[in-house]
């Protein structure tokens, strides 16, 4: 384990550095929707326009903006609403107008009360100041006059408090109290009569929020939406004119300017940014068996795959139909082809959702792009058919129409015209994903030496030539591959590894044997001399381990994929030719020093996934079978738990991440697979049978 820290580290540090690159990029991306055209040009509100802005189509828009101000000013035009008069207000303030005439009119009849007594009583009303010399009038009045002031008092206030008297109204209210008094009082009683009413004038009508509210309601649902018309070359704006909200909302249906971005839009960006950036490692975190993260190659294949994806699909989002006609799931397919359903799965996630983030039609858009992916992923199946593309092709289609259904027909139902678009614009997205993974996967198989299910269906063919090279030079071996590939592919399936890329690398683990291939017992002849009885243990076990490195040059010759190199360098691991070593230590009478077990011991490394510990496992559990026979379940089950045991001890499945439900499953896997092939067999009597010639001749005798 020590010896690949500093190569974990290292992939550690690749893995981190991409996921930052990644998302630098891809908020790059968001901010700057537009900035890969040239035509757009950089204006705000309030900015001054260096050139005359004239429109470059013909084209009629509903202006929110223009419609929003006529609103505003329909609703700034509404007057504040009032309640009405309360005449609840208007009969309290004339009962205490009375009050206060009854409690004059007593002052005036008490004799026992001095003219300055009655003076000073009148001076110190609490609802009512009247001046002295009113005061004087009052008390000396005649009882006619004075009734006469009294009653035309109360009809003064009767009369002004059935208006409406607003709160800020009140003192022009009672300015105005002298014009109703009754001109057949003379000025004395007119003078009382206005200072006794105006002292109880106070507000009955209020202002109403809520009926404020529904008239600016009312004016503003008035105002019909305000249609723009624009001809081709017609002026937008002046050269030196400021550029107003109207202005640019101009701009943007014409698709000619690039808004300044707000913080708002930064913030956003980086927080969906750093989502996705978070959810991709957590998921693989939790998964540590996926490979695929641990391969350089791999994730900065699938970076470049996810950056070019998104720029593309920025670079379409300010058109119409544009954007649900570019073939984002092919992102998915592609991944899905080249590195397995669940690195497809978890990286067309954030990329559907960044794709679509921040767009007018976002809501919209990100469901289209992300049912139909995850869709057109789950339909591909194991990619090992080109009519599994034709069917993914197919199912995003129909998947993108189906949400499109969901998702825009209930908001913006389009005409005949429209929906025939939109169905083209689906069949084109489906058709072209589906075309661009075939044709991407088997380059970038091809030029990075990455490996897909196609390849391994190819390679796998018994006419391939290494494999008629190996079916020529060591028939044994080649059968003997042939069952270990099939004890491991059943176990692989059964464990959830890769079954396809399981049997293809064990048919391909010994093809190095078939440069030497007497010197390995699967192809002797019975009866002819054993090759590694003339020479030394050490030659022997060099012979033999020297397999692994033929295999490897023949691979390289015959262009096999990367991956198939691991099978054969990691199928023995590094344990060490044991039949050589123990013929050496017998030699050297069990004096340990005078062996050198290094000269045994196979380069490895170690297996580093369970794909290739499956098949470090069947090869040796077939190797053990067919040398030992074993007769029942139980010895069966007995040699394969034997075998693990052993290659447990030697630490040779450390790094391939098998838990021991996995080997609890092989182990049954392979007791079963070996049970078809060492099962008990009918003994058949050693009867001698007649030839042809006797028959006859005693057939005739017996006639004659």
């Amino acid at each position: 384990m020590p010896a690949r820290s500093p190569v974990s580290a290292r992939i550690r540090i690749t893995q981190i550095g991409l996921i930052v690159s990644v998302s630098l990029i891809s908020f790059a991306v968001l901010i700057t929707p537009l900035a890969l055209r040239p035509s757009a040009q950089a204006l705000d509100i309030g900015d001054v326009s260096q050139i005359t802005m004239r429109a470059p189509r013909d084209i009629e828009y509903v202006s929110e903006i223009r419609t929003e101000e006529a609103r505003q000013a329909a609703e700034s035009a509404v007057e504040p609403a009032f309640t009405p008069p309360d005449p609840a207000i208007a009969r309290t303030q004339l009962e205490g107008l009375e009050t206060t005439l009854q409690y004059i009119t007593s002052i005036r009849n008490d004799v026992t009360l001095s003219l300055d007594a009655k003076k000073s009583k009148l001076v110190v009303l609490s609802d009512v100041r009247l001046e002295l010399d009113i005061i004087e009038y009052v008390i000396s009045a005649s009882e006619p006059r004075w009734n006469t002031a009294q009653t035309e008092s109360l009809r003064v206030l009767e009369l002004v408090m059935r208006r409406a008297i607003y709160e800020d109204k009140v003192e022009s209210t009672k300015a105005g109290v002298a014009s109703s008094v009754s001109l057949t009082l003379n000025e004395q009683q007119s003078v009382l009569v206005t200072e006794l009413v105006t002292a109880f004038v106070v507000p009955n009508s209020f202002f109403s929020e809520e009926l404020t509210t529904a008239a600016k309601l009312a004016a503003r649902e008035g105002v019909k939406p305000i249609v723009r018309i624009y001809k081709a070359g017609e002026t937008i704006v002046p050269a030196g004119a400021i550029i107003t909200p109207a202005d640019m909302e101009a701009f943007q249906r014409l698709e000619m300017i690039r808004p300044g971005q707000r913080w708002e839009d930064m913030a956003g960006a980086a927080a969906v940014i750093v989502l996705s950036a978070a959810f991709v490692p957590l998921y693989f975190f939790r998964r540590k068996r996926s490979v695929v993260v641990n391969e350089p190659r791999s994730i900065l294949v699938i970076a470049i795959i996810f950056v070019v994806f998104l720029i593309g699909a920025r670079l379409f989002a300010n058109r119409t139909l544009a954007p649900y006609g570019y073939p984002l799931q092919a992102a998915g397919l592609l991944i899905t082809a080249l590195f397995g359903l669940e690195a497809g799965l978890v990286i067309t996630i954030p990329l559907c959702l960044l794709a679509a983030y921040g767009l007018p039609n976002t809501l919209d858009l990100a469901p289209y792009y992300l049912i139909s992916s995850l869709i057109g992923l789950l339909v591909l199946g194991p990619v090992r058919r080109f009519w599994g593309f034709v069917r993914a092709g197919i199912a995003i289609t129909l998947s993108g129409l189906a949400v499109l259904m969901a998702y825009r027909l209930p908001v913006s139902a389009p005409d005949v015209l429209g929906a025939v678009q939109f169905v083209g614009v689906a069949s084109f997205s489906g058709l072209a994903a589906a075309s661009i993974t075939l044709l991407v996967q088997y380059l970038l198989a091809q030029t990075l030496g990455l490996t897909t299910a196609f390849q391994l269906l190819d390679i796998s063919r018994p006419d391939f030539p290494l494999l008629q090279f190996l079916l020529r030079n060591a028939p044994g071996t080649y059968q003997h591959s042939l069952q270990v590939a099939n004890l491991a592919e059943q176990a692989a399936e059964k464990i959830g590894a890769d079954p396809l890329l399981t049997r293809v690398g064990a048919q391909f683990h010994d093809i190095g044997k078939a440069l030497n291939p007497n010197f390995f017992i699967e192809n002797q002849i019975p009866g002819n001399v054993n090759k590694h009885e003339d020479i030394s243990p050490e030659e022997s076990a060099a012979t033999i381990i020297r397999h692994v490195t033929d295999g490897i040059q023949l691979a390289k010759k015959h262009r096999l994929p990367g991956r198939l190199h691991d099978f054969i360098l990691e199928h023995h691991g590094t344990l060490i030719t044991r039949y050589q070593y123990n013929q050496a230590m017998e030699a050297a009478k069990g004096d340990v020093s005078k062996v050198e077990i290094e000269k045994f011991r196979y380069p490895g490394p170690r297996p580093s996934s369970r794909e290739t510990a499956m098949l470090m496992l069947a090869d040796a559990t077939e190797a053990r079978a067919r040398a030992e026979r074993p007769a029942t379940d139980d010895e069966l089950r007995a040699l394969v738990r034997s075998v693990i045991e052993t290659v447990q001890k030697f630490g040779q499945l450390d790094d391939t991440l098998l838990t021991l439900r996995d080997l609890n499953l092989i182990t049954e896997s392979f007791t079963s697979t070996l049970r078809g092939t060492y099962h008990p067999r009918i003994q058949y009597p050693n009867a001698k049978v007649p030839d042809q010639d006797s028959t006859i001749l005693a057939t005739r005798k017996k006639n004659d």
